[in-house]
């Protein structure tokens, strides 16, 4: 009587690889006593099978680093038969920046243009400009040569008084004989000034007050295109009515 010879049980590994779930010991001779056991009771059984799985169609190869970009971009158009877009579908090409800067003539045009707007805002403006002692200068020499003309500097306060003398008339009683010199110390020319004339009493109140023009006391033949130029120094004389016997004191004043 021969000895029965327990079979190896297979290792993990090949469990694994198989998907097969481990058996315990002794069940493949269980197994081995039911089949024989049918059999006998049966007759010739036929071990029922399970048929393979049917092998499923490979996949299609699929890239595997990821979805590919598509070619066309937003905005893009598919091309056209032969690989060639129409021109409205093509995306314009960007300009050298060569072609995008803006020319030179265009900058000195502009900036022409803005020169000739502010010599008209001057030379529209020149008689208020012309009164301020920093914009003098500059109005003066664009009417140079443009040859426009500019009302006289007037600056009162720049006339100096030299010399003043009032004294009745002799032979012409209530008379007064004027008589002064002055200079003009401004930077420019001016015309011949007004001239403020007050005479008061003993106790300094005004009895009378006239305002002379440069006709009044230079005569008929005054031309009121002279000028005093700076420096230059003028005598005056004239004769002016007394308002009243108690006249002791008198003022200059420049308008």
């Amino acid at each position: 009587m021969s000895e029965e010879t327990t079979p190896p049980r297979p290792s993990l590994a090949t469990l694994l690889r198989s998907g097969a779930t481990p058996r315990p010991a002794g069940a493949d001779a269980m197994d081995t006593g039911n089949q024989v056991g049918a059999g006998v009771g049966v007759g010739v059984g036929v071990a029922d099978t399970i048929p393979p799985a049917a092998a499923e169609p490979p996949a299609e190869a699929q890239d595997i680093g990821g979805d590919e970009p598509d070619a066309r971009q937003d905005g893009d158009s598919a091309p056209l038969e032969g690989g060639i877009a129409p021109d409205f579908l093509r995306r314009p090409a960007m300009a050298p920046a060569a072609i995008r800067r803006t020319p030179r003539w265009q900058w000195l045009l502009l900036l022409a243009l803005a020169l000739l707007l502010a010599v008209q805002v001057v030379l529209a403006d020149r008689a208020t400009l012309a009164a301020r002692a920093g914009w003098r200068p500059l109005v003066a020499g664009l009417c140079t040569v443009l040859r426009c003309t500019l009302p006289p500097w007037h600056q009162p306060t720049a006339y100096t008084m030299l010399q003043r003398e009032v004294r009745p008339l002799p032979g012409r009683p209530g008379v007064l004989q004027v008589q002064a010199s002055f200079r003009n110390d401004a930077r420019w020319a001016q015309a011949w000034p007004a001239l403020s004339l007050s005479l008061s009493d003993a106790d300094g109140r005004v009895i009378g007050r006239r305002l002379l023009q440069p006709r009044d006391y230079l005569g008929a033949a005054h031309d009121p295109a002279q000028r005093l130029e700076p420096g230059q120094s003028a005598q005056i004389a004239f004769l002016l009515r007394e308002p009243s016997a108690a006249t002791v004191a008198y003022a200059f004043e420049f308008r």
